[in-house]
């Protein structure tokens, strides 16, 4: 059972994390970028001679990552129940095409919602320059632990979605995804076996492996650069989404995109099977003016 006191309290390691431009374009080539080799945008994000080479922003996410934590017994938490329920990221400043960074995560809050109904367990990592100690990122994540409600915590407050716009889309942006998507994306730092072993996934419930969830959000980000700044990946300072539902590797992800003066909102789905798999997102993109 959650012992939400002892899981606020929390000591987590500072981990250090080294990274290069290989590791940049290998977290690109993850996401399917390049299917255009010649696509100037595409050689932004892998081409290390390229004048505006430059990490995607959503590498932010698996920059010092803890590793999945909730399986360590002294948590309480029921791992084999648990999903990923939303995520977000902010950059405080450009990430650098290679250095080395610190990510510091604890728990920010335990939401129960019963012991029917599990529970909401929030939680920030902050990522920071090792050697000047700048802030560079922010990244944000809600789980939702479907075993471990009911362990006495208080019923809220719960966290807001942000609503979309009643009304069509103002654009959209599709993306076909890799058949190999997901065995390349793994290699960034989520071995994850669900996401390769097709035994696992079918014991899941998943007719085969699915696309990693933080993937298909790296893919929302560049569909919205794609549509709102011709590409310009760095534009991008803040993404947050809820995940609905997962990718098979090989679908084609559209972004449906709202523009209501510096406020962008996005939902996504799998064109194939029509269903929502990122809903209520929102973005921010720095000033229309940068090159």
């Amino acid at each position: 059972m959650i012992d939400k006191n002892k899981l606020l309290a929390r000591d987590f390691p500072v981990i250090e994390h080294t990274y290069t431009a290989k590791d940049c374009a290998l977290f690109a080539l993850g996401v399917g970028i390049g299917a255009d080799p010649s696509a100037q945008a595409d050689l932004r994000a892998l081409y290390e001679g390229h004048d505006g080479f430059a990490p995607l922003p959503a590498m932010v996410n698996i920059l010092a990552y803890p590793g999945f934590w909730a399986m360590e017994p002294d948590t309480g938490l029921t791992w084999q129940k648990i999903l990923h329920g939303e995520q977000s990221l902010t950059l405080h400043a450009p990430l650098p095409p290679s250095g080395t960074v610190q990510g510091r995560t604890r728990v920010t809050d335990i939401v129960d919602k019963g012991a029917d109904k599990g529970a909401l367990i929030y939680s920030i990592r902050e990522i920071s320059d090792k050697v000047t100690g700048q802030l560079l990122a922010e990244v944000e994540s809600t789980v939702f632990a479907r075993g471990d409600g009911g362990f006495g915590g208080d019923a809220g407050p719960v966290k807001p979605v942000h609503t979309l716009p009643d009304r069509a889309p103002d654009c959209h942006h599709d993306f076909k995804t890799s058949p190999r998507a997901a065995l390349i994306y793994r290699l960034s730092g989520d071995f994850n076996p669900l996401h390769v072993d097709p035994q696992i996934a079918t014991k899941a419930g998943f007719e085969r492996p699915i696309l990693h969830g933080l993937c298909t959000m790296a893919v929302a980000s560049w569909s919205i650069s794609m549509a709102l700044r011709a590409g310009d990946f760095t534009a991008l300072t803040h993404l947050r989404q809820r995940f609905s539902s997962p990718v098979y590797p090989g679908e084609t992800i559209r972004t449906d995109i709202w523009q209501d003066g510096g406020q962008i909102s996005y939902r996504a789905r799998a064109v194939e099977r029509d269903v929502i798999v990122l809903n209520n997102g929102f973005a921010r993109l720095i000033e229309s003016d940068r090159t």
